[in-house]
């Protein structure tokens, strides 16, 4: 299961890159390819490297490259006219934000770390690859300056790390942390709801 939420979070955020690519930086093939790769697996490579898990999934498993070159040979053929789809880049933002808080939280419980450590993993693996995207194009990353995008996948991560701790199996409470994750980070898109920040501070996280 680990493999299959990998994968479809790695297909997920490939999309939102390109698509990234596509439509806001306009960038041609190799810089379409380029930032979905590197938004659908900065993230899982992070993850693997502080956990000692090397080489990383996505040199040591054919699956995850090919997985993220489709994804993004699919939106820069499509790009377009997914364009057209309401709010296509944050859906699938929050898809992949989702499917990789819950499968960096599985990979934490797999190796044996600590309760908050998997959680930390969740999140990082769910924000790593966004990141890397924004840097790349020359924006605030959103886990700085949009409302509610790591407090999420914290939550998300959070659920699942809980829930394996109370004995519910795996599969179950990897859908409540996704679930849970995409419908946070959606309703804060879609009321423009904002994490705490000091007095007379941007918000951010």
């Amino acid at each position: 299961m680990f493999l299959a939420l990998d994968l479809t979070g790695t297909f997920a955020f490939a999309l939102n890159g390109a698509l990234t690519a596509v439509r806001v930086a306009r960038l041609d093939i190799v810089g379409v390819v380029t930032l979905g790769m590197f938004t659908a697996l900065g993230g899982g490579m992070v993850r693997d490297i502080l956990v000692d898990a090397l080489p990383p999934a996505t040199f040591d498993d054919w699956r995850y490259l090919t997985v993220a070159a489709v994804g993004s040979l699919v939106a820069f053929v499509f790009g377009r006219r997914l364009d057209r789809l309401a709010g296509p880049i944050l859906v699938l933002d929050a898809a992949g934000l989702s499917l990789f808080a819950v499968s960096g939280a599985l990979k934490g419980l797999d190796v044996g770390v600590g309760f908050m450590q998997a959680v930390i993993l969740g999140g990082i693996t769910a924000v790593g690859g966004g990141t890397l995207r924004d840097v790349l194009i020359r924006e605030v990353p959103a886990v700085l300056s949009s409302g509610l995008y790591a407090i999420p996948a914290l939550a998300g991560a959070l659920l699942v790390v809980g829930a394996d701790r109370a004995g519910v199996a795996d599969l179950p409470a990897a859908v409540l942390g996704a679930l849970v994750c995409f419908a946070i980070r959606m309703v804060g898109v879609r009321f423009r709801i904002d994490a705490p920040a000091p007095p007379g501070a941007e918000h951010g996280a």
